[in-house]
């Protein structure tokens, strides 16, 4: 393929979008091979441009690793729900939002609007509404929020955009 039509990871929503779809191959492939080659498999069908080294395959790593202590998170909040019944689609968003929101390197808002957007694109039919609710209630479980003094420097900047419109 020329350059022109190959596909780059440049955006943080793209870098989300990309672990999202390797969770979803690791998912469907019963996680039976290795990040490394979903990667390459994504390489080489689709043309995709990702460094080895990328925040998305760290991302999807990490997730992989950590689903079972993710879906551990998840469950108590699952009222009247057991974890088989959520939507493999809705079940990996939330799994890489909590360990997005676990890192503390973007407030939580940030994390579940992004999660929400994904789940709007891949996810059931209003199941965003439902990422949201639990994803909420992990911030209040984890006793993680947006006004936390970690995330005070992205907070100020995020007020400074808003007063220049």
């Amino acid at each position: 393929m020329s350059e022109i039509s190959k596909i780059a990871i440049k955006s943080m929503r793209d870098i989300r979008g990309f672990a999202f779809h390797l969770l979803y191959a690791a998912e469907g492939l019963g996680y039976s091979i290795s990040v490394d080659e979903i990667v390459q498999g994504f390489r080489d069908g689709f043309d995709v441009v990702v460094e080895d080294d990328s925040r998305a395959i760290h991302m999807a790593f990490n997730v992989i690793e950590g689903r079972n202590e993710l879906d551990d998170i998840i469950r108590p909040l699952l009222k009247n729900w057991k974890i088989g019944r959520l939507g493999t689609c809705t079940l990996l968003i939330m799994r890489l939002a909590i360990w997005e929101i676990k890192q503390k390197q973007l407030p939580p808002s940030i994390v579940i609007n992004e999660a929400i957007e994904l789940a709007k694109c891949f996810a059931e039919k209003d199941s965003y509404k439902f990422v949201n609710g639990i994803l909420d209630e992990v911030c209040k479980k984890l006793n993680i929020s947006d006004e936390d003094d970690i995330y005070s420097e992205i907070n100020n900047e995020r007020e400074d955009n808003a007063s220049i419109k």
